[in-house]
């Protein structure tokens, strides 16, 4: 009998912390420029506001990659996953209307895709001098470094990236 009551003993504990860490987090902050809170947990229902980068968020509910959130000012909706982190996010300061936002990809903050600091930064500021020098060095044409150089400087805007979302179906569009 005692064996039967530590197994079941066990066995609730064990199923209890299970479904805690299934928990979605109490708060979380929006981590995109863009995000969008939804009247439903679908892409295509109905954008009930605009939500700022930063701003903190209760979280009511989730729901197949969507978070039933209240807003400080007590507007309920839905925002999709990928718009925002479990760790706090600094609010924008000031974005130069029609700029370019998080690069190709947009913030891909809340996503699981890392990179190291020291790559994203050269990634942003373009070739390193090193790989300048070694395309000198090696013969590189100009005109193909010129190409290089427009590449890096093309801008996308936030409606361009959330095009292309849709268009692929990616993220929060993949309904």
């Amino acid at each position: 009998m005692k064996i039967k009551c530590i197994l079941a003993l066990f066995g609730f504990l064990f199923i209890s912390t299970a479904v805690a860490a299934n928990q979605p987090p109490s708060t979380i902050w929006v981590a995109s420029d863009n995000a969008k809170l939804k009247a439903d947990w679908k892409s295509s229902s109905a954008t009930l506001a605009e939500v700022s980068k930063g701003t903190v968020l209760s979280v009511l509910a989730y729901q197949e990659k969507w978070y039933q959130v209240k807003l400080p000012n007590g507007k309920t909706g839905w925002i999709y996953r990928g718009k925002v982190s479990e760790t706090e996010v600094q609010k924008t300061q000031g974005k130069e209307e029609g700029g370019s936002v998080g690069g190709l990809l947009g913030d891909l903050s809340g996503s699981n895709i890392r990179a190291d600091n020291t790559d994203s930064s050269r990634s942003i500021r373009g070739l390193s001098p090193e790989a300048t020098e070694y395309a000198k060095q090696n013969g590189t044409p100009q005109v193909y470094r010129n190409e290089l150089d427009k590449v890096i400087d093309r801008k996308v805007s936030p409606t361009e990236i959330d095009q292309f979302l849709k268009q692929g179906k990616i993220g929060e569009y993949q309904e």
